[in-house]
């Protein structure tokens, strides 16, 4: 992120209301209808999960193979290269109405590296912006309000994809680290949200952060989250595959010296985490990695950061883990 301190800021109302992915009765939801893998009764003794097994993996082998088939949709006109110029967005987002100042920031461009007035922030202004739209979404206090937190993979979901008939306050931050965001964890402090989405630590990994600090580190962020956030139930979701020798980020090199493996090893220790602290563990990995264990670059800009059809799994990830396991009120009450 780069850009002087003296850009200007916007004047958000600052809580982005999606507008419905598609119509109830279409196609596309309908093969949207999935669900991810159920967590293991072995492991997380929480969730009395044998209602739901075979429901799961019925409707968990539909969302894989959509996630196949997205491979033969027609992809938006997204940037696959950062030094390359900003282009055209899918017509139906582009033309989608927009709800706020700052959910048309976020939606200018899904791609993280497009050209867009937020760019000329400093990592200051920006949590100076962020502490805005915070303190907004406490003073309107909102129904049905959830927060994502992390980085910039958060921060550029599309505001028209996020779950519908739910407010989003977006607190990601282009670049930001585990150590970041537990720094700022206090600006929604008085937001009162049904749910909070954590992805954190790719951008750790990435710079040679040791997996132990960074699953130390998460493990401080939904501390904190509990103790300031009891009646919200805190997800954390696993850091996302890259796509290897697939990649066409600027920082590609440092890709490659971080092996998927590691990524995956980490996140298994997150799901432990979570079961210690008694909070929820949304697993994306199966959905998003190919079977060499990368990052599906048909749903990805740059190996990196993800396009319209990778929020669009995303997105309807979180709408069935919100029905099948946040609808349990014994778990992190």
């Amino acid at each position: 992120m780069s850009g002087s301190s003296g850009s200007s800021v916007p004047d958000p109302p600052l809580i982005q209301e999606p507008w419905p992915i598609v119509p109830l009765g279409s196609p596309v939801l309908q093969s949207s209808l999935r669900a991810l893998p159920p967590s293991s009764p072995d492991s997380d003794a929480r969730f009395t999960l044998p209602p739901w097994f075979l429901v799961s993996l019925v409707i968990n082998g539909i969302l894989l193979t959509w996630v196949v088939l997205l491979s033969n949709v027609p992809r938006s006109q997204t940037l696959g290269n950062p030094d390359s110029p900003a282009q055209t967005r899918s017509p139906g987002l582009a033309s989608a109405p927009r709800s706020s100042a700052a959910a048309a920031f976020r939606e200018s461009q899904t791609d993280p590296l497009a050209l867009n007035p937020r760019h000329q922030l400093t990592y200051d202004r920006w949590v100076t912006l962020l502490a805005q739209e915070a303190q907004a979404a406490a003073e309107q206090a909102p129904p049905n309000l959830y927060v994502l937190a992390g980085d910039s993979i958060s921060l550029w979901f599309p505001s028209t994809w996020l779950p519908q008939g739910m407010a989003w306050l977006n607190q990601g931050i282009s670049g930001e680290t585990a150590g970041g965001l537990y720094q700022r964890l206090n600006l929604f402090d008085g937001v009162n949200a049904q749910a909070i989405f954590v992805m954190i630590g790719i951008n750790d990994l990435i710079k040679g952060t040791a997996p132990q600090q960074v699953a130390q580190e998460q493990q401080e962020i939904v501390q904190y989250l509990k103790a300031q956030h009891p009646q919200s139930k805190i997800v954390v979701q696993s850091i996302l595959p890259h796509g290897s020798t697939g990649s066409t980020w600027e920082g590609r090199d440092r890709l490659l010296r971080l092996p998927n493996g590691e990524i995956r090893a980490l996140n298994q220790t997150l799901k432990e985490m979570t079961v210690t602290e008694g909070v929820y563990y949304l697993d994306l990995w199966p959905l998003f990695s190919d079977d060499q264990g990368r990052l599906r670059l048909e749903l990805s800009t740059d190996g990196l950061h993800l396009n319209d059809e990778g929020y669009l799994v995303w997105s309807t990830a979180i709408q069935l883990f919100r029905q099948i396991e946040l609808s349990d009120p014994d778990v992190n009450s």
